[in-house]
């Protein structure tokens, strides 16, 4: 991401490896002698799918593998368990949500980054909902650095450098830019969430709304705002 609509690109964005790509589809009604390595990436992709649809808790090992057509032990031997399942289908989401979103960010001028980033957002949670469902479910093994939250942090301080740079030329405290960037990115998390159950209106119109709201509240930002509700007397 840039620090503003000037020529200082990439400053503060985190390389992010792109993700690995899905398997190929097993073809039904067939049964195929695999590697060991094609055997992993299909426990992956059914892990993923049962994970998304009934979440850590509810998906077993014995589930998996009914779905694989393998036993519990070929499972086993992969990831050592249904924990270690899960931790690699969440590191992959976490990669591929993140490499979207920083490869989309091409843009000079900070609005159309923030258009960029929303669409982006939107894109993954249109064409890999299953993924998407798998890292806003909570789960006990989640930790700070493998969950949605933490890939959205990561797209907040890329924001946070573009906001720091535009703060500063308009003669706001730079010291505020991680609060904006943290709520903007929260705002366009949340209605993603929310765009996943109703899908509608349209990706574009909402991305278009959103940046709506974020580019002309923040076009209009006070230098020192004040609570209505609480002045002091």
């Amino acid at each position: 991401m840039t620090d503003g609509p000037g020529d200082s690109r990439g400053v503060g964005r985190r390389q992010v490896p792109a993700p690995t790509p899905p398997p190929p589809p097993a073809k039904s009604g067939s049964r195929v002698r695999m590697s060991a390595a094609q055997r992993r990436e299909q426990l992956i992709a059914i892990g993923r799918q049962a994970f998304a649809e009934r979440g850590f808790d509810a998906t077993s090992i014995e589930e998996v593998a009914a779905r694989a057509k393998v036993s519990k032990p070929v499972v086993y031997e992969h990831f050592g368990g249904k924990e270690g399942l899960y931790a690699v289908v969440v590191d992959r989401e976490v990669r591929a949500l993140l490499y979207r979103v920083t490869t989309a960010l091409t843009a000079g001028h900070p609005r159309e980054l923030l258009e960029q980033a929303a669409l982006a957002l939107l894109d993954y949670i249109e064409e890999e909902t299953d993924g998407f469902r798998v890292l806003v479910r909570e789960s006990p093994l989640l930790s700070a650095t493998g969950n949605f939250s933490s890939v959205m942090n990561d797209v907040a301080h890329q924001v946070e450098h573009i906001l720091g740079a535009e703060f500063k030329s308009r003669g706001y405290d730079p010291k505020l830019a991680e609060l904006y960037s943290q709520s903007l990115v929260g705002m366009v998390a949340l209605s993603g969430r929310w765009w996943l159950e109703v899908r509608k209106p349209r990706k574009e119109t909402v991305a278009a709304h959103l940046v709506n709201l974020a580019w002309n509240g923040l076009s209009h930002l006070e230098a020192k705002p004040a609570l209505l509700t609480r002045r002091t007397r």
